[in-house]
């Protein structure tokens, strides 16, 4: 589980994953997205640059973000 702290009104889930250090390049989260492998408050997320608020839920994998 990791905590990601917002300091902006949203981040698009390809750059989160990115900034969180699961991937090495926002490109390489657009493929993650597009491949399916991304959910967002339970729903599979296909938009790779969807806008992720405060309160939501990032799962890849057995990995979830928590953005506050």
């Amino acid at each position: 589980k990791i905590v990601f702290d917002l300091t902006s009104e949203f981040v698009e889930v390809n750059q989160l994953l990115k900034l969180v250090g699961l991937v090495d390049s926002g490109g390489a989260g657009k493929h993650l997205v597009a491949a399916g492998e991304v959910s967002v408050d339970g729903k599979k997320e296909l938009r790779k640059t969807a806008k992720i608020r405060s309160g939501q839920l990032v799962t890849l994998g057995d990995v979830q973000i928590r953005v506050q």
